[in-house]
């Protein structure tokens, strides 16, 4: 490959590989923004109980497990795109299949999250509940009410 193609090939990659980071942060409904300001919700303004906290401390050093495992599925997957990239050098069968393993990372980090905001919502009452609903739904939607 010439120089100007290396160039190319390596402007592209960049690209993807910016475009793929911007799609995880929008998808995810729990980046680390989100997810501190989830955290400071519940420990700061819905005061749990002793027990309360006990059971979501318990439950968020499982899921940091959980986690860290789904984080490594998403960048092998990362990776394979980007390896199917260079060598496809266009929106070929193994780009496809590239994106489609992407995507399922993706989505499984998201379900899990989701089942972990849920798990942590049952530990609440009904009136930490109701505030803890606002706020998650006001982190879901606090950048689609920003003017563009």
């Amino acid at each position: 490959m010439n120089r100007k193609g290396s160039l190319l090939l390596a402007l592209a990659l960049g690209f993807a590989g910016a475009l793929g980071g911007a799609m995880v942060a929008r998808m995810m409904p729990h980046g680390a923004q989100d997810e501190t300001a989830l955290h400071q919700l519940l420990h700061d303004e819905l005061t749990l109980d002793a027990s309360q906290q006990a059971r979501i401390a318990d439950m968020n050093a499982r899921f940091a497990v959980q986690k860290a495992q789904l984080v490594a599925q998403q960048r092998a997957a990362n990776a394979d795109l980007a390896a199917a990239l260079r060598d496809e050098h266009s929106y070929g069968p193994r780009v496809a299949a590239a994106v489609d393993h992407a995507h399922h990372a993706m989505g499984a980090l998201q379900k899990a999250t989701l089942e972990h905001v849920f798990a942590m919502r049952a530990v609440l009452r009904p009136d930490q509940a109701a505030r803890f609903d606002a706020g998650v739904a006001r982190m879901l939607t606090a950048e689609a009410d920003q003017p563009r």
